[in-house]
């Protein structure tokens, strides 16, 4: 039997909610505490779970094996390299950190010893439809990804909050060096970028155009990925997808264990990889740091 983890939740937001919930529901996991700066916000969590609620991180920490990072982003390196440094295995929520400074930091804490991982979940979709395995680079990749404004996350852009997913896919599909990137945004809420486009030009010479926007009258979430042998197109939303190319994708992903419940598969290979298990987590602290090194490079491309 393996060995029970406790578990603890940083921030009692939406995010946190949903972190929280689902170690409750993870065999081998005790949901141990949940902090927050705001009490009332903590104890509000804690109680529908039963747990130790706290606003004091060290103390949370201290009753923790595993903790997952689910505040605003702006305190994600800080917090996380809390916990690093206590020995604790952290998960962090994306963006990994605000700064490739702060990334950097991270992954020295965690070299050779706690496990750093990063919520990429539309990674987790990837893997289940058989795209990580396809056996070439794509040619071009096309991504748009666009909601309505809301006031969560709007501690940084859009870059980071929204464009950062297909960062991280398009890097996952070809882990190639960025050898140009342009853009443009602009802003209409606040001082951070609402809305961006960017076109990256690929050391192999593939390209990406993104897309994104959180003042957007709808949502929309798609992907086209262009291979020399055919294309696959992917809606988000739907979790539908076209494939002309010859490769074996699994028009059932959205079935299986993984495609219903992403946070659950990217959290169960996280505990893997803290028990030894797994080699390594869904997505790694070295690979959430190279999304938000081409993401920064957008922002200051466009301006932000």
């Amino acid at each position: 039997m393996s060995r029970v983890l406790r578990a603890g939740v940083v921030g009692a937001g939406i995010f946190g909610g949903y972190h929280a919930h689902k170690y409750a529901t993870l065999a081998d996991v005790e949901l141990a505490a949940v902090f927050d700066p705001d009490m009332d916000r903590a104890r509000a969590l804690a109680g529908q779970l039963g747990v130790v609620a706290t606003d004091d991180l060290e103390a949370l920490i201290g009753l923790c094996d595993v903790v997952s990072i689910a505040s605003p982003a702006t305190f994600h390196a800080e917090q996380a390299l809390a916990v690093l440094k206590a020995g604790c295995s952290v998960y962090v929520e994306k963006p990994l950190a605000t700064s490739l400074e702060g990334a950097d930091k991270l992954i020295a804490a965690a070299r050779g010893g706690p496990v750093l991982a990063c919520g990429h979940l539309e990674r987790v979709m990837f893997a289940a439809m058989g795209l990580l395995d396809v056996p070439e680079p794509p040619a071009a990749l096309f991504a748009v990804r666009k909601g309505p404004w809301s006031p969560r996350s709007a501690d940084v852009s859009c870059v980071l909050d929204l464009m950062i997913h297909d960062i991280d896919l398009a890097l996952a599909l070809n882990p190639v060096e960025p050898l140009a990137v342009e853009a443009d945004g602009r802003t209409t809420i606040g001082p951070l970028l609402d809305e961006v486009r960017a076109d990256v030009t690929l050391s192999d010479g593939s390209t990406l155009i993104l897309e994104a926007s959180r003042i957007a009258e709808v949502r929309e979430r798609r992907m086209r990925v262009v291979y020399t042998s055919g294309e696959v197109e992917i809606d988000f939303l739907s979790g539908a997808f076209s494939n002309t190319t010859p490769f074996a994708l699994d028009p059932g992903f959205a079935e299986t264990p993984a495609g219903k419940d992403r946070l659950g598969a990217s959290l169960r290979a996280f505990l893997a990889a803290v028990r030894g298990e797994a080699d390594r987590p869904a997505v790694t602290g070295e690979e959430a740091a190279r999304a938000l090194d081409l993401a920064l490079a957008v922002e200051q491309a466009a301006g932000g």
